[in-house]
Order: C-alpha cells, then sequence, then structure tokens
C-alpha cells in the first residue's frame, strides 16, 4: 500500500508543521487503529466513513493507506475541494464526497456499512451530540472502530485565561455548553468524561482518550518555528502527554477511540 501524506505523526521525514504538530497524535492512533482492523478482518483495504471530513485532511491521507473513504460533508465547496485533494494525491478513486451531515446519516450511506468512522470537529455543532455519536456507531459494523475528536472544555478555559480574560475563563467553567462567552466561536466544548459517556451511551467500548494540541496552541509560534529542534521536540512531548489523564483536562482537543460492541 502506498505510504500516507508525510506531514502526519511518525510518517514525517521532514520538520513538522503547524498544522502536523496539532494533528501527529490523532493521526498515530488512527493509523494505529487501522492497521489494528485490518489483521482482524483480514481484509487489505476497509470501508471508511469520514464525517463533516471537509477538504479531506484525514480522508486524503487514509486513502493513501489504500482504504476506502467516504466523506459525508454539508458543504458544496469543502467537497469540491476534497476532490482536487484526492485527485493531487493519486486516490481519486478510493474518495467519494457525498453532500449531507451526521443529524441525517442514513439519508446518504447505510447502517453497519463501514469499518471504521471518523467523527473530528463535529460534535462542537450540533444540536444533538448524543444523537451524533448513535449515528457514528449505528454506521460501523460490529468491531467497526470509532476516532471521536472534540474541543475541549479545559484547554479553552486555560487559554482564555493566559490571554488575562479571567471573567471569560471563569464563565466557561459554569457554562452548561464550555463557551467563555457571546462572541465564543466554539458552540460546545466537553471534557473527557463526557464524550467517553456520550460513547459508552451509543454502544461504545472505549479503547482509549488522548488529549490533543496540549501545548501546540499555547507555545509562541516564533520559538517553534526559529529554535532548532523545537518542533520535533513538541511533537514528542505532545505524544508524551497525550494518555496521561492529568493532561486531559488542559487538552484543546480531546479524541476518543473505542470499538462498536458485537
Amino acid at each position: 500500500m502506498p505510504d500516507p501524506s508525510p506531514v502526519f505523526g511518525r510518517e514525517a521525514t521532514s520538520r513538522p508543521s503547524r498544522a502536523s504538530l496539532r494533528t501527529a497524535v490523532v493521526w498515530d492512533v488512527l493509523k494505529d487503529a487501522l492497521d489494528r482492523r485490518v489483521e482482524a478482518t483480514g481484509k487489505d483495504s476497509l470501508d471508511v466513513l469520514d464525517t463533516g471530513g471537509g477538504s479531506g485532511n484525514f480522508a486524503v491521507p487514509v486513502a493513501r493507506l489504500g482504504h476506502r473513504v467516504t466523506v459525508v460533508d454539508p458543504s458544496p465547496n469543502a467537497l469540491f475541494a476534497l476532490e482536487r485533494r484526492a485527485a493531487e494525491a493519486g486516490v481519486a478513486d478510493l474518495v467519494t464526497g457525498v453532500q449531507g451531515d451526521i443529524s441525517g446519516l442514513f439519508d446518504v450511506v447505510g447502517r453497519e456499512s463501514y469499518d471504521a468512522v471518523l467523527c473530528h470537529g463535529v460534535l462542537e455543532y450540533v444540536d444533538d451530540p448524543a444523537e451524533g455519536v448513535r449515528n457514528a456507531v449505528a454506521a460501523l459494523r460490529p468491531g467497526g472502530s470509532l476516532s471521536l475528536l472534540a474541543a475541549g472544555l479545559g484547554g479553552a478555559v486555560l487559554a482564555r485565561a493566559l490571554a488575562g480574560h479571567f471573567t471569560e475563563a471563569r464563565h466557561a467553567l459554569s457554562d452548561p455548553a464550555g463557551r467563555w462567552g457571546a462572541g465564543d466561536p466554539v458552540p460546545r466544548r466537553f471534557t473527557a468524561e463526557q464524550l467517553a459517556e456520550l460513547a459508552d451511551g451509543a454502544g461504545l467500548d472505549v479503547g482509549a482518550v488522548h488529549g490533543v494540541r496540549v501545548f501546540a496552541d499555547l507555545v509562541p509560534g516564533v520559538l517553534v518555528d526559529t529554535e532548532p529542534g523545537a518542533a520535533e521536540a513538541l511533537l514528542k512531548l505532545e505524544a508524551a502527554a497525550a494518555e496521561l489523564p492529568s493532561f486531559h483536562a488542559v487538552a484543546t482537543q480531546l479524541h476518543v477511540l473505542g470499538e462498536k460492541r458485537g
């Protein structure tokens, strides 16, 4: 199978970009999960669904692993960009874009049709996160893997406090949706416990929870860009902290990986 895009995690062969610093942990976990599904199913190629996958930040690298990827997204512009990106990567035959959203998921895809489902940056914006997770799990075949990524409450509180917006930080702590005020662009944030509870309630056995962008959003960009070896060292630090529960509370994003109960 061809290798994925070299901007992600362990596949990196050059200095990590700022974008890869923010996605490397998720990519490494996801790639391992896909490899395990290949081994468990005996298939050479998996059927993967990326809900809200946009222009293919994850879908195209997954396709470069040799898997068939269906991207469901409400934006025609994002799907057009996905088509172009897949063609440029040489995987147009493995990537299919479909207009839709997770609330009406089964209007455009079938139930129990996928070996893995990605639900990244979706739950923050849907009216009913529990329904969103249930639909993602219902799209999985028994034993299939769900990769769930959502905004973390603690990271937002920490970021507002470090920026000197202490009242907004305190507001986010007490707000049911984890928002710091009317100007907050993110409609909803989660704790690791909340995400794990949603996953469990939808019929998923949670295998791992990771903190994502624990440090990457807090470190000054000029330091990473100019200090020799800083980007590589930060990448290793993110990976080391990701699985430690003590850092989940301050992560910008939280990643839950689980398998559908058979």
